[in-house]
């Protein structure tokens, strides 16, 4: 082809690929903090789950006191650093809400669970009926997150709820709102309902925090919660046994089957319920069957295993019965997740769908409990 037919056909596409496809614009940039925000640090009136009153911590954001370490094993240690289970309460009329904090470890998300549900702050507020509905939650990049969670919020003084990360501890936490605004932080209610159980009451694999089921069913009930779930670590020790008789609860909940075994089951349900009914004498104490393994209907071996804890579950509930410890009660596994296997993403661990539906099948007993 000649050199002048090849420039003219150049020149041409050139001009076509102008034409077809123009230059995007640019997108619109989002809501930016104000420099004359005014911040509040939650640590000046208190989050919820957090007991053990003004004992020492590690880090104010820690579950368990710093006097745990060396009593609990190490795992359940190490574990006790994330803030699952934590919220905090506050009242505002701002029609926009930021916040800044910084979580612990760099790791923000995992395989089966988000960064917004592993590290991610998830605020709830009061509609004009005074139920608990959904409103933000960022999508953490890094470690230090600072952002508009909400903004254009509809006029008038609300009462909010921020739910801290599951999987990740918390250095320091700050809500912001603009500097004409109202604002209250509300301090922490008493006597919360204890949970204390595995990786699935510490919130795996949540979308949120806000929907693990222990934060659900703190919604509806009204109650504060304290989530004293350790992933893979909760085993019924008398070492936790220790540290929950020194809380003033409402209830106690123990949840530990996902990480036993029946024998392990038959030595430390007995001990744990009489130890803990030693100090609290007529708290109802609730015990739950591990959940089924989504995938247990189609492997034997798995569904073996979940009938042979329930049963060592249900000897030990008996035999609590025949001695007389009083205000107990029993929630059964096989259903937790409902029955169509689409409750889990990895077989074990809840989606949103298998909190929702294992919070519906735990509110009767605590509200007949709570009675």
């Amino acid at each position: 082809m000649k050199p002048v037919l090849l420039l003219a056909l150049f020149v041409s596409t050139s001009l076509l690929a102008q034409t077809a496809a123009p230059k995007a614009p640019e997108k619109p940039k989002g809501p930016t903090i104000p420099a004359d925000a005014q911040w509040h640090d939650v640590t000046k009136w208190g989050v919820e789950g957090r007991g053990w009153g003004d004992q020492e911590r590690k880090r104010w954001f820690d579950r368990l006191p710093a006097k745990a370490e060396g009593k609990v094993t190490s795992n359940v240690w190490n574990l006790s650093r994330d803030s699952s289970g934590m919220m905090v309460r506050f009242k505002t009329d701002a029609k926009a809400i930021y916040t800044r904090y910084e979580v612990t470890k760099p790791t923000l998300g995992m395989p089966a669970m988000p960064a917004t549900g592993v590290s991610g702050l998830d605020l709830y507020a009061r509609d004009e009926k005074g139920q608990w509905r959904w409103v933000a939650c960022p999508k953490p990049t890094q470690q230090k997150v600072e952002a508009v969670l909400i903004h254009d919020i509809t006029p008038g003084e609300r009462e909010f709820a921020a739910y801290l990360p599951l999987y990740n501890g918390v250095e320091k936490l700050e809500i912001g709102v603009p500097k004409d605004a109202k604002f209250e932080g509300l301090a922490p209610r008493e006597k919360p309902i204890v949970f204390y159980g595995t990786s699935i009451t510490h919130g795996a694999n949540a979308s949120r925090p806000g929907m693990v089921h222990t934060a659900i069913l703190g919604r509806h009930l009204e109650r504060p919660v304290m989530n004293l779930g350790f992933s893979g670590n909760g085993k019924m020790d008398a070492a936790v046994g220790d540290l929950l008789n020194e809380l003033d609860p409402a209830a106690i909940v123990i949840d530990c089957l996902p990480n036993m075994q029946p024998h392990e089951v038959t030595a430390k349900c007995e001990p744990l319920v009489k130890q803990l009914r030693a100090k609290h004498t007529t708290i109802p104490i609730i015990l739950v069957e591990d959940r089924r393994n989504t995938n247990s209907w189609i492997t034997p071996a798995r569904s073996k295993h979940h009938d042979d804890n329930h049963a060592a579950l249900k000897a030990a509930f008996k035999k609590l019965q025949a001695a007389k410890v009083a205000n107990l009660f029993y929630i059964g596994g096989d259903e937790l997740y409902g029955t169509d296997a689409e409750g889990a993403n990895d077989g074990s661990h809840a989606t949103d769908l298998g909190f929702m539906r294992q919070a519906d099948i735990f509110e009767p007993v605590l509200r007949k409990a709570l009675k």
